[in-house]
């Protein structure tokens, strides 16, 4: 009994103690001198348990950008003697070179001791000696509106890396765009080894003038070996740090005022063109798939212009979406811009694909260039377009001179001569009307087989068998070839559902396709063709007259 209650008065008379109280505030840097555009790491602490906004930092917005800070605290018990700690640990990079004075802080009436700190200017330091650093170029010194810098950025380690975050340059009046993936590789710099990470940058200019780079910034933490008073062995701690890259300035030379066209400055320019086949004849109706490629090497995809195709007008054509990407080829950025065409000729013939030609901009020749594709020359099988007719135009009648003498010769010519029209004209009309009752023209077009396989056709929504049976059935009631352009001819709505048929059937987009195949109005179409007629005697004026006149 009694030994319990010489327990419970020990244990009483442990926790009377009052709590401890701050006796001591220590302020510390991690490097002293450092370079300017390098950063440190203020250490405060306090043997307390203190509550984290006790430290007031704001002393240092004078002579300092203050970065992260970071709070920690620990608790010791020796020989029944409880002791606690604050750890403050604060970034900071110094503003300009010299000799600053780190303020004493001070909390809850105890105060640490200033810090006197010297910022050696940059460069007077060997880089060997630093742990930390970036380097920075420009693929050129200078450039034109639109032409494409690299910047390369890379970022030097001689410390373990455990976080960071690796930031653009910053810049006004121009795009910018990382390209790539970083790379990671290793160094030697002046003996010693660093780890070394490289990103590179697209930038454009948008206007003429200087351009200021502010280089690009590094931000995070890296592990360095410390050993904390009382500690037997060293540890790796984490330590907040960050560095930048130098500025740079670059000229940007504005447009040639002898430049004519769209803007487009590269290294290289080429333009590609892929045909289906080395055919050089095609049917009437047959799609032609043309595919032109446009290669501008150091250039981006969204400076490169939309190529302009130019076709005779018995060519129809079909352009797909054009597709832009830019890539990287033996180190170059390559941009490219691909444009598909479907080509379907409505009337045979021999055509000419005109010349393509695309203006450039050379900035290591200074000079415009072009880039160009040669015409090419296709051949249509098929029946020609015909050619309006010609009216034959009155000739004036000359002024002749005659006598009495010859007027009773020339009645009696012309009498004769007349006589001889009346006879053969109803020769004629005999002849026709026997042709005329043997082979009559269908009397219903809607009970022919080639209606039949149209309605299919249009019941089925596929547009190229639409197509090629709308050619059988009018040939089959006008009695002679008919294509597509001579078909369109005879109604308005024909003519537009032919070309969206024909957008759909040469579409290489299924998406494309599908929503003009759904798009047209079939019952309409089989209903103008159901009630289409043919031509019934000469004196019918009908749509086939005014295609062969």
């Amino acid at each position: 009994m009694v030994i319990r209650s010489i327990f419970v008065l020990a244990l009483l008379a442990l926790t009377a103690f009052p709590a401890s109280a701050l006796t001591q505030l220590q302020a510390s840097v991690d490097s002293n001198p450092l370079m300017e555009g390098e950063t440190l790491v203020l250490t405060v602490i306090a043997d307390d348990d203190l509550n984290s906004g006790k430290l007031d930092t704001s002393a240092l917005l004078k002579d300092f950008i203050v970065g992260r800070t970071s709070i920690s605290r620990s608790k010791k018990i020796m020989n029944f003697d409880a002791s606690n700690e604050t750890r403050w640990q604060v970034l900071l990079s110094p503003k300009s070179a010299g000799n600053i004075l780190i303020p004493a802080f001070t909390i809850d009436g105890v105060s640490s001791n200033p810090i006197s700190l010297s910022v050696l200017k940059a460069g007077s330091q060997p880089q060997q000696m630093q742990n930390i650093f970036m380097r920075a170029s420009l693929s050129n010194d200078e450039a034109y509106v639109g032409q494409m810098l690299t910047y390369t950025v890379k970022l030097y380690l001689a410390l373990e890396l455990q976080r960071g975050v690796l930031n653009a340059p910053d810049l006004s009046g121009a795009q910018i765009k990382q390209l790539g993936e970083d790379s990671d590789s290793t160094e030697i710099v002046n003996g010693r080894r660093y780890r070394v990470i490289e990103r590179n940058y697209s930038i454009i200019a948008d206007q003429a003038g200087e351009l200021n780079i502010v280089g690009a910034s590094f931000a995070g933490d890296v592990l360095v070996q410390s050993r904390r008073s009382g500690a037997m062995f060293s540890f790796n701690e984490s330590k907040p740090t960050q560095t930048k890259a130098p500025d740079i300035k670059v000229h940007i030379k504005p447009i040639p005022a002898d430049y004519h066209g769209e803007w487009l400055v590269s290294d290289l320019v080429m333009l590609k063109e892929d045909w289906p086949d080395t055919a050089v004849e095609y049917n009437i109706g047959d799609p032609i798939t043309r595919t032109i490629t446009l290669l501008a090497s150091n250039a981006d995809e969204t400076s490169l212009p939309e190529i302009k195709l130019a076709t005779p007008t018995a060519l129809k054509t079909y352009p797909e979406k054009a597709q832009r990407n830019t890539f990287l080829r033996d180190n170059q950025m390559v941009a490219q811009l691909t444009q598909t065409t479907a080509i379907v000729a409505t009337s045979g013939g021999t055509y000419t694909l005109p010349e393509v030609k695309v203006p450039w901009w050379n900035p290591h020749l200074n000079k415009q260039q072009f880039a160009t594709l040669p015409a090419r020359t296709i051949t249509i099988k098929g029946a020609v377009a015909a050619e309006p007719s010609q009216q034959a135009t009155p000739q004036q009648a000359a002024a002749t001179t005659t006598t009495a003498g010859f007027w009773p010769w020339l009645s009696l010519i012309f009498a004769i001569l007349w006589l001889v029209t009346l006879m053969l004209w109803l020769n004629a009309r005999k002849q026709n009307s026997r042709v005329t009752a043997a082979k009559p023209f269908t009397a219903n077009p809607a009970s022919s087989s080639t209606f039949a396989e149209l309605k299919a056709a249009c019941d089925a929504k596929q547009p190229t068998r639409v197509l090629n049976s709308l050619t059988r059935h009018y040939t089959e009631l006008y009695q002679q070839p008919m294509s597509l352009n001579q078909i369109g001819l005879t109604d308005e709505f024909m003519q537009n559902c032919i070309a969206m048929l024909q957008k759909s059937a040469y579409s290489q987009s299924k998406t494309d396709a599908q929503t003009q195949a759904n798009s047209i109005d079939y019952n309409k179409l089989v209903n103008i063709v159901k009630a289409a007629r043919p031509m019934q005697s000469r004196h019918s004026h009908s749509a086939l007259s005014q295609l062969n006149p």
